[in-house]
């Protein structure tokens, strides 16, 4: 059996869910307002002022912080099932698919946040290592349960999850610098342009 990483963002799809996610959840002006107030982290972020990880959790926690669980995990399974399908990049979405289909062992690895991914990952049946919310009192806090799942933390939840030694081959799938701790490890690296 083959293991087969796949990044999401921009390797499975043509473009980032993120703010996709962000614009679908609230009206123009409201998007329009949040997205000023945040100018200030972004332009710290791309000074390397702070790391990508904070900047993430900032401006998710800048739309949602003390949503309500329930109504947040609808917004994203909505979200999920309306939209992504429309944002597939059809030559890796084919190749994601072939791969199922070959009964290997397939499992996204993403930076983008658990609850707007997982109900498409769920109708392909596949594993999802990815960045988590904190819900306290079913209210998210604005913050991260787990680690950004970016860079060399994708390698080591890969590693956490799953004792690679037992495929014969591993698959990578990426298209940017956060992907490249999975592609390294791979007998067949894919760098999506």
């Amino acid at each position: 059996m083959n293991l087969v990483l796949f990044d999401f963002d921009g390797t499975i799809t043509t473009k980032d869910s993120l703010p996709l996610f962000l614009k679908y959840t609230v009206t123009k002006q409201q998007y329009i307002f949040k997205m000023v107030k945040f100018l200030p982290i972004f332009i710290l972020y791309k000074l390397k002022l702070i790391k990508n990880d904070v900047a993430k959790e900032i401006l998710i926690a800048s739309f949602f912080k003390g949503i309500e669980k329930s109504q947040f995990q609808q917004l994203a399974s909505n979200f999920s099932l309306q939209v992504l399908d429309t944002i597939l990049r059809d030559d890796i979405y084919q190749k994601f698919l072939e791969h199922i289909k070959s009964q290997d062992k397939v499992i996204v690895v993403s930076a983008s946040i658990k609850c707007w991914i997982e109900p498409w990952i769920k109708k392909h049946n596949v594993d999802l290592l990815c960045t988590e919310l904190l819900f306290e009192d079913n209210r998210f806090s604005g913050k991260f349960s787990t680690k950004n799942c970016y860079g060399d933390e994708k390698l080591s939840r890969v590693l956490e999850y799953i004792d690679i030694k037992q495929f014969d081959k591993i698959y990578a799938y990426g298209d940017s610098k956060g992907d490249d701790a999975i592609l390294g490890i791979a007998d067949f690296p894919y760098r999506v342009k």
